[in-house]
């Protein structure tokens, strides 16, 4: 017959040196698993292949209409998803830590020239980033996506629907 006071138990000191192996074990996991479920934060290349070469800066989103618009929407689906939803938002829905891009163009009412500078203050905040009081707001883009991306990323922003 076995009797309860007969159970023999491994030595305290090899108990916890289990226990700290197990937890040396986990604590890295645990960690790894928090910083993988936020994603990649450093800028990602936009493949923009599909896409025609652009030369010089444009002014206004060459996009926005015309014969590429569905890949540029494609694209710029994927541009912003590797590179800008963590701030602004899935599908540009800001939870308000950055602007939401849906409303940027809100006010331009169809208005060409408003449509322009918009686009020309959208394409100078993804080029050179945004600071305020030394502390970046956003950082700048130019040399890591192309001006191709950045068209095709606000081409998918504008094709998404403008309500809160």
């Amino acid at each position: 017959m076995h009797h309860p006071a007969a159970t023999t138990y491994p030595p305290a000191s090899r108990t916890k040196r289990m226990a700290f192996g197990l937890l040396a074990l986990l604590i890295p996991l645990l960690f790894s698993t928090v910083a993988w479920s936020h994603g990649d934060t450093a800028p990602q290349p936009v493949d923009t292949g599909s896409l025609p070469e652009l030369e010089e800066w444009l002014e206004s989103d060459p996009f926005r209409t015309g014969e590429h618009h569905e890949e540029a929407v494609s694209v710029g689906s994927r541009g912003y998803n590797a590179n800008c939803a963590r701030c602004h938002g899935l599908e540009a829905k800001s939870g308000g830590l950055a602007p939401d891009l849906r409303h940027m163009y809100r006010d331009c009412a169809g208005d060409e020239d408003c449509f322009r500078d918009m686009d020309g203050y959208y394409v100078d905040t993804v080029r050179r980033g945004r600071t305020r009081d030394g502390r970046v707001y956003m950082p700048p883009f130019e040399g890591v996506i192309n001006q191709q991306a950045m068209w095709a990323i606000l081409t998918y922003i504008q094709s998404l629907p403008d309500e809160d």
